[in-house]
């Protein structure tokens, strides 16, 4: 069996939690849903984090047992930790893979 890719799929989880239509649309969260889609490759481990879990949902424990991280970022992007932006930016330079997602280009 191949080595499963590790996917952590990285969500503020603000808009789920203030807006009702996308409460509905996404009762679990953007994440959830993204985790739902990928976890249906068997070659993929799908992990869920969010923006308002300890460290940001992204410890050091969880990066490094990260390959590809996807980041969903829209009208939180301040609220992100610097401590959390350099542990992120750390991994990816160390290998892991990131997908941003939507408006992450306003990210830090």
């Amino acid at each position: 069996m191949a080595k499963q890719i590790r996917v952590t799929v990285w969500n503020e989880f603000r808009h789920e939690k203030t807006h009702e239509a996308v409460a509905k649309m996404y009762p679990e969260g953007i994440h959830g849903q993204i985790s739902k889609f990928l976890g249906a490759n068997a070659d993929m481990t799908v992990r869920t984090a969010t923006l308002d879990e300890p460290d940001n949902g992204l410890p050091e424990a969880v990066l490094a047992e990260t390959d590809v991280l996807t980041w969903w970022g829209h009208m939180a992007h301040g609220d992100v930790a610097d401590e959390t932006v350099d542990r992120v930016q750390a991994r990816i330079l160390e290998g892991m893979g990131l997908v941003v997602l939507h408006s992450g280009h306003f990210s830090k």
